[in-house]
């Protein structure tokens, strides 16, 4: 019950911080990429400040021998780069460069009734069910 509560509330820190920063608005992405036209260098900033976070904090927690509610990390094993990840990681840029939503804005969305963040969910397991499919086959 605690893990799910510490849960919750990391998902709702996430959220309004992805609100307060608007990466929940999808014109506000779509600015952030659009570098030839009206560019909105504003994301970057974010971006940045994310990204010093957890580089400092990486540093501490993964001292520490396990987290404090689980008995390890669990961390990706894979560090090699293939062809599959390239070709996830094309579609990921391709699918938030046409939409203005990564997946962890568009759940927020959801809280929004935005129906454009639907249609993303919607999509993002279309294409978890496709990949599972094509993949997968014995």
């Amino acid at each position: 019950m605690k893990t799910h509560l510490i849960a919750l509330l990391s998902g709702i820190l996430f959220g309004a911080g992805l609100a307060l920063a608007h990466m929940i608005d999808p014109n506000k992405v779509l600015n952030f990429l659009d570098v030839t036209g009206h560019w909105d260098p504003s994301l970057l900033f974010v971006m940045i400040g994310a990204l010093s976070v957890a580089m400092i904090a990486f540093r501490f927690i993964l001292k520490r021998p396990a987290p404090l509610l689980s008995t390890s990390f669990h961390l990706p094993q894979k560090t090699s780069i293939d062809p599959k990840l390239i070709a996830g990681a094309a579609i990921f840029g391709i699918g938030w460069g046409m939409s203005g939503y990564c997946p962890g804005p568009s759940v927020t969305g959801l809280s929004l009734f935005s129906s454009e963040s639907v249609i993303m969910i919607l999509t993002i397991y279309l294409g978890f069910f496709a990949c599972h499919r094509l993949l997968d086959r014995p």
